[in-house]
C-alpha cells in the first residue's frame, strides 16, 4: 500500500496561536484558567489542555469574578466582551486574526449603513460570534437555495461576508447566487476563506485524483476537517472523517492501492502519524511520503500581553 501525505494539512497559523495562547496564559497567571467553548474543534488538544490546568466552560456564568478568561479561535460576539467586563473577568482573546478580519468588516459595513448577508452554517461558533459583532439584523444563508428568500430588495445596499472554514465550492455557489439577485452586492470575490481552509481543499482536490481511500483525521464538529472529507467524496473517491486511528474501519482497506491522508487545521500532527503506523502496521511494507501541493509559512503574532512569556 502506498500511503499519500496531503501537504499542506494540520494546524494552520490561527489554530497554533490559539493553542500557544492558553498555554503561554497558563504559564502566565497558573492553573485554572477559564476558556469559552473548546479552543479550537479537536478533542485532543482540549483533553491536553484540561491535563495542563484549562478549565473550559460554555459560558461565563461558570466563570468566577475576576478570574483569567480566554476566549476561543472562532470569535465571539460583543455581548460576550461585556460579560467579561462586567465581572472584572481578565480576557485573553485568542480569535483568528483572520475571523477578527471578517468582524471588522461587518461593523464596517454596518457603520455605512448596508445591509449584511453572512454566508455560513447556523450554530458554529464562528457565525454565533461574527452575527454578534453589530446591534441590527444579519441575514444567514447556508446555500443558494437561502438567497432565494431572502427578503432583502435590489434597492438595499447590501454587502456579504462568509465564515471562513466553508468549502471553496459552496461558498462560490452562494456568492454566485446573491450577485445574480442583487447585482450591486459588495464583497470579497472569494468570500473571506481563510488561506489554511483554501489551501487544504486545493490538496485534497489534487490528492483525490491519484487514491482510492481518503482519511481525513479531524474532530466531527470542526467545519473544516467536515469540509474536507465531503470534497474528497464529491470527487468519487470513498473518504471518511476519523477522530483517530481507532475510528478505521479495516473493510476500507479492502483491496486499497493507495490512501490520501489529510487533516482539518485543528487536528495535531501526532494523530496523523498514528493513522500511517497503523496503515503501515496492518498492510506491512508499505511506503509513506508527503504529497507536496504548497508550502506554507504564515504566522501570527500572540496578543500584546502575552508576547513577554517565553
Amino acid at each position: 500500500m502506498k500511503i499519500l501525505l496531503a501537504k499542506p494539512r494540520g494546524f494552520c497559523a490561527g489554530v497554533d496561536r490559539a493553542i500557544q495562547i492558553v498555554e503561554k496564559t497558563l504559564d502566565l497567571y497558573g492553573s485554572p484558567v477559564y476558556v469559552r467553548h473548546e479552543i479550537v474543534h479537536n478533542k485532543a488538544v482540549v483533553d491536553r489542555l484540561k491535563d495542563m490546568g484549562a478549565v473550559f466552560v460554555k459560558e461565563l456564568d461558570s466563570v468566577p469574578e475576576g478570574a483569567n478568561v480566554i476566549f476561543s479561535a472562532h470569535g465571539v460576539g460583543e455581548q460576550i466582551y461585556r460579560n467579561a467586563a462586567s465581572k472584572n473577568l481578565n480576557i485573553v482573546d485568542a480569535a483568528c486574526p483572520l475571523v477578527k478580519k471578517v468582524h471588522f468588516s461587518a461593523k464596517r459595513h454596518d457603520k455605512k449603513g448596508l445591509k449584511i448577508v453572512l454566508i455560513g452554517h447556523e450554530g458554529h461558533p464562528e457565525v454565533v460570534g461574527t452575527m454578534g459583532q453589530i446591534e441590527g439584523d444579519m441575514y444567514l444563508v447556508s446555500t443558494p437555495e437561502d438567497v432565494t428568500t431572502l427578503s432583502l430588495t435590489q434597492k438595499d445596499d447590501i454587502a456579504y461576508i462568509t465564515q471562513t472554514t466553508l468549502s471553496m465550492d459552496e461558498t462560490r455557489s452562494v456568492i454566485t447566487a446573491l450577485r445574480e439577485k442583487y447585482p450591486n452586492i459588495r464583497g470579497p470575490e472569494q468570500g473571506d476563506m481563510c488561506y489554511a481552509t483554501t489551501n487544504r481543499q486545493a490538496a485534497v482536490k489534487q490528492l483525490a485524483e491519484e487514491v482510492d481511500l481518503l482519511l481525513v483525521v479531524g474532530s466531527s464538529n470542526s467545519s473544516n476537517s467536515a469540509r474536507l472529507a465531503e470534497l474528497g467524496s464529491s470527487l468519487g473517491v470513498q473518504s471518511y472523517l476519523i477522530d483517530s486511528k481507532d475510528k478505521i474501519d479495516k473493510s476500507w482497506l479492502t483491496n486499497v492501492e493507495k490512501v490520501g491522508i489529510s487533516s482539518g487545521a485543528s487536528a495535531p500532527e501526532h494523530l496523523v502519524q498514528e493513522v500511517v503506523e497503523f496503515l503501515k502496521f496492518s498492510h506491512p511494507g508499505s511506503e509513506s511520503e508527503d504529497f507536496v501541493v504548497m508550502e506554507e509559512n504564515v504566522k501570527f503574532t500572540l496578543p500584546k500581553q502575552l508576547q513577554s512569556v517565553i
